[in-house]
C-alpha cells in the first residue's frame, strides 16, 4: 500500500511529498518505507521502519571469496553490525536507520564513516590509523582475507540472507 502525504522539508522549509510505502517481504515482520524528496534544495531521506518484533537473533556469516560480497544485508533500527576482524562495528542509537544493503554496501558504509575521520582528523596519529583501516577496509572489499560479518538485533527484525548465514537465538542481557 502506498500513500503521498504533504510536509515540510527540515532543510529548508519548503512543501514537500513524503511517500510511504508498506511492503510484505517473505520472514520479515511489514515493513514501511518512508522517503522525502525537496525538489527546491535536493534534501532526500529515506528509511526503512520494521512494524512488527520478533524473537534476539544473532547472524554471522563468514566472507571468503568475492562473491561472498553479494549477501544480502538487512538491518532494523535496533541491529547491530560488527566486523570482529577490522574492530568496526555499526551499533544501534537514538537517530538509527534500517536499511537494506549488500555485505559489500556494509564495507563502503565503514569507508565513509573513515572519510569523515581523514576530512579533520584530531592528530597525526589519528590520521595514520585512520589511513591504516582505509587500506584494510579497500582490502576486505578485494577479500584478500576471511572475515566475519556479525548481525545481532534484540527485536529479531534484522538478517543476512544467504544459505551461508548462521541463525543463533540470543539473550541481549549477554551481548
Amino acid at each position: 500500500m502506498r500513500e503521498s502525504h504533504p510536509g515540510t522539508c527540515p532543510a529548508c522549509g519548503s512543501e514537500i511529498r513524503i511517500v510511504h510505502h508498506r511492503l510484505d517481504i517473505p520472514h520479515f515482520p511489514d515493513l514501511l518505507l518512508v522517503s522525502i524528496a525537496c525538489d527546491a534544495c535536493g534534501y532526500r531521506h529515506t528509511d526503512t521502519i520494521i512494524l512488527g518484533e520478533g524473537i534476539p537473533v544473532r547472524w554471522t556469516v563468514r566472507v571468503e571469496e568475492p562473491g561472498d560480497l553479494a549477501i544480502r544485508v538487512a538491518r532494523s533500527t535496533t541491529g547491530k553490525i560488527e566486523i570482529p576482524e577490522l574492530g568496526l562495528a555499526v551499533e544501534p542509537g537514538a537517530a538509527c536507520e534500517g536499511f537494506v544493503t549488500n555485505i559489500e554496501g556494509i564495507l563502503y558504509r565503514f569507508e565513509q564513516a573513515v572519510e569523515t575521520v581523514l576530512a579533520d582528523p584530531e592528530s597525526e596519529d589519528e590520521r595514520a590509523a585512520a589511513l591504516r583501516m582505509m587500506e584494510t577496509i579497500a582490502a576486505a572489499r578485494e577479500v584478500a582475507f576471511p572475515f566475519t560479518v556479525t548481525l545481532e538485533d534484540p527485536a529479531g527484525n534484522s538478517a543476512l540472507v544467504s544459505e551461508k548465514a548462521e541463525k543463533v537465538l540470543f539473550d541481549p542481557g549477554d551481548a
